[in-house]
């Protein structure tokens, strides 16, 4: 098999990043050579971008300036990170991409979804995962999730605190990408508990690498 770029995402509170890596062990443990990373950030300018992206001193960031932050990111990290592993034959595990971007800087911030691509274009070639798992539930309870009293202690960043709307227009923007891309995307109803979310994951997981006894 080729080594495949497969991407973890859905709204904060969704459990992505959770079982993305759990992902990684499951993968680790039947010797599946793979690399685990994340967006924004990745490299060490890609963290120091993230930094400045989440802080909440700047919360009144336009969607454009946004976006521009991430893909400045996003194209150190697919020339330091993403496209070496992919070459020396890691599967390549992400917490986020260009979807993300379309979700949260074009619904979420109204930037023209035309803009964001042809952004996107320019700084990663149009790079697509071959692999999406899109982890959905409903926007009230992602809110809940995010802004938990557990995540409160930690300090919230700039998208934490966003409103329910903001929460909608994300869920709504990633079933419409979903729609639109169904080869690529598997969509895991993450709205229950942890175990039954990753039952779901593990089935994808068996079925793209050809695991006949899930464990």
């Amino acid at each position: 098999m080729f080594p495949l770029f497969i991407t973890f995402e859905g709204l904060d509170g969704s459990g992505k990043s959770t079982h993305l890596r759990r992902a990684a062990e499951w993968m680790e443990q039947r010797r599946i050579d793979v690399r685990i990373t994340h967006e924004p950030g990745g490299t060490p300018l890609g963290d120091a971008i993230r930094q400045v992206f989440l802080d909440p001193r700047w919360k009144s960031l336009d969607g454009r300036v946004e976006a521009l932050l991430v893909f400045a990111s996003r194209r150190q990290h697919l020339l330091e990170v993403i496209e070496p592993s992919l070459a020396a034959g890691q599967h390549v595990l992400c917490d986020r991409f260009t979807d993300s971007t379309l979700v949260y800087q074009g619904s979420g911030r109204g930037i023209p979804w035309n803009w964001i691509e042809e952004l996107d274009e320019l700084a990663t070639g149009g790079r697509r995962p071959d692999l999406t798992l899109l982890f959905d539930l409903p926007a009230d309870v992602a809110q809940g999730r995010g802004q938990s009293p557990k995540r409160r202690a930690k300090g919230l960043d700039r998208i934490d605190v966003e409103g329910l709307d903001f929460y909608r227009r994300g869920r709504d923007a990633y079933l419409e990408l979903a729609r639109r891309e169904p080869e690529r995307y598997r969509i895991i109803d993450s709205s229950g508990e942890r175990d039954e979310t990753w039952r779901q994951v593990e089935e994808v997981l068996a079925s793209t690498f050809a695991v006949a006894d899930p464990a």
